[in-house]
């Protein structure tokens, strides 16, 4: 029997909700977390003191975090705690991400040698008017990755046409970034498709279409409102002549990308077939030979160099941390004091949003704690569609925003520029925790009749 994509991930969801859950071994402390504190203050404060994001590479700060952490591991000799960090660094999620990464890389860049960007862009901005660019790559990125159920292959399908309308809209390429990057979140976290849909839904026991509604009544006010922001934001765009020339067979590779990955059709297989779209055209066209095909690729593989070793001393990290216990001691500390509703709700986001923190994997952060999160449930009488609904929520705004997760490393080697130059602009995740918090704190209508 074929495996049809939407197949493939429930049963990803059903191997991957297996899992067993985060224990809680009293003898933990702060110390476990302490790597990605190392982290976040080797690269913010060092950012700051230089005046300029720019100049500190987030490779650099993670190669000290690992460093620290390979020393403070409790795994034994050094042998056994370098073995430790490996694990993580050539886990299987970290290698998936990789492969997507080259891959990435490589169809960027021979569909930049073969002129698919520049003829695609040409294509865009003649259909958009200038002021609604920016609203419309929003709109564009929530509707594909709506579609697709991932934002990883909505970002590699966008980012490059994105790029290339900055540039002559007037825009700051960080900012229009931040749109396609919002708007992949969008849909990530409302799709039935989507990883994080199966995992929050398997680990509460509700229905898809239960845990939608509540997603739709909190990301379709913040979508909307951030619509708004980037039509604001747009109306002093530049003027864009469009081309009377545009080479359609050229916007032939991204219009395929994306009837694919709309289709179902696995990242991976997609960005492989555009790769082979782009050598198609580039030899039919002249842009290149055999030779220089492989050379494109090879350029574009070496260009996403910096987020592969950044993916892989993250996840080093990440393992050195979830070995040591550090998830495990903060999820005692955080349910260890809830007190109602509120602070039942509020005590799940902070949970999984820790766990996104340390794991950098929004799916892996709700599977860990979501058999915590439905004992919380089942104790103080929420309904699992609106735990489901938190978890995913919250697990996505964190991933939208973290500088070493895979979306914005992604996004910022596309556009070339640095995460935290995005992270400024990323309005959609913003929006979406402000209104999410506000639902915790005023709405009352998500209890059973348990008593709590």
């Amino acid at each position: 029997m074929a495996v049809t994509p939407y197949r493939y991930l429930r049963e990803l969801g059903k191997t991957l909700t297996q899992h067993r859950p985060l224990s809680l071994r009293p003898h933990n402390n702060w110390m476990a977390l302490s790597p990605l504190a190392v982290f976040l203050i080797v690269y913010l404060v060092s950012s700051i003191v230089a005046g300029d994001f720019y100049k500190v590479p987030i490779v650099s700060a993670f190669l000290v975090a690992a460093v620290y952490g390979i020393f403070i591991c409790r795994g034994g000799d050094l042998d056994r705690r370098i073995a430790i960090f490996s694990e993580g660094a050539g886990g299987k999620n970290v290698l998936l991400m990789i492969w997507i990464f080259v891959l990435a890389g490589a169809f960027a860049n021979t569909a930049k040698v073969i002129g698919a960007v520049d003829a695609t862009v040409a294509l865009t901005t003649s259909l958009l008017p200038g002021n609604l660019l920016l609203a419309g790559m929003f709109v564009a990125a929530c509707l594909v990755s709506m579609a697709v159920g991932t934002s990883v292959g909505t970002i590699a399908a966008l980012m490059p046409i994105a790029a290339g309308v900055a540039g002559p809209a007037g825009f700051d390429i960080a900012l229009v970034a931040a749109a396609i990057t919002g708007g992949a979140f969008f849909g990530d976290n409302l799709s039935f498709i989507s990883d994080t849909t199966i995992a929050a839904t398997r680990t509460q026991g509700c229905k898809m279409s239960e845990k939608f509604k509540a997603n739709l009544e909190l990301a379709l006010p913040a979508a909307i409102i951030v619509c708004a922001i980037y039509v604001f934001l747009g109306s002093g765009a530049a003027s864009i002549e469009a081309s009377a020339d545009i080479n359609y067979i050229k916007v032939l590779p991204y219009l395929a990308v994306i009837v694919l990955a709309v289709s179902g059709v696995n990242v991976m297989v997609v960005l492989s077939l555009g790769i082979v779209i782009n050598g198609i055209i580039g030899f039919v066209c002249g842009d290149f030979g055999w030779v220089g095909w492989l050379e494109s690729i090879g350029n574009g593989i070496a260009g996403m160099g910096d987020l592969i070793i950044v993916t892989m001393l993250a996840g080093g990290v990440m393992e050195i941390i979830r070995y040591n216990g550090g998830i495990d001691f903060a999820v005692a500390r955080l349910t260890a004091r809830i007190k109602g509703r509120r602070g039942a709700e509020f005590c799940i986001a902070a949970l999984v949003s820790l766990a996104n923190l340390c794991t950098a994997n929004n799916t892996i952060a709700i599977i860990s704690t979501g058999e915590i999160a439905k004992n919380i449930t089942s104790q103080y009488g929420l309904k699992p569609r609106r735990t489901a609904s938190l978890l995913d929520t919250f697990s996505c705004i964190v991933q939208g925003i973290l500088p070493y997760g895979a979306q914005l490393l992604m996004a910022a080697g596309l556009a070339g520029v640095g995460a935290l130059s995005i992270i400024q602009y990323l309005f959609y995740p913003m929006a979406l925790f402000v209104i999410t918090c506000l639902s915790i704190l005023f709405f009352k209508g998500r209890t059973t009749n348990k008593k709590v």
